[in-house]
């Protein structure tokens, strides 16, 4: 199972009793903003969750696994999220 904007809207309107258009408003200011962050290159720290950033990778080799036809792979930014110790904690105590 996936959390979802819809899930995450919901949340706000049944735990904190939020107007489900004020709720779903805050959700899609919220994710604007964090891609609007993330697309001009700064980072995003979320206390006691992580961070995200943007990460340049270089131009590189590859290969189709199916054909072997070799191709470049173009520099490009990528978004990698990186856990707090915090989380990290949390999730190996719920796996036992």
């Amino acid at each position: 199972m996936a959390l979802i904007k819809v899930s995450l809207v919901d949340r706000l309107v049944s735990d904190l009793h939020w107007d489900p258009k004020a709720a779903a408003g805050f959700v899609d200011q919220l994710f604007e903003t964090m891609k609007d962050t993330l697309a001009s290159g700064e980072e995003i720290k979320l206390s006691g969750m992580g961070k995200f950033e943007v990460r340049e990778k270089r131009k590189r080799p590859g290969r189709n696994p199916r054909t072997l036809e070799e191709f470049t792979i173009e520099a490009r930014r990528v978004v990698v999220f990186k856990a707090s110790p915090k989380l990290k904690d949390q999730v190996a105590k719920l796996a036992g």
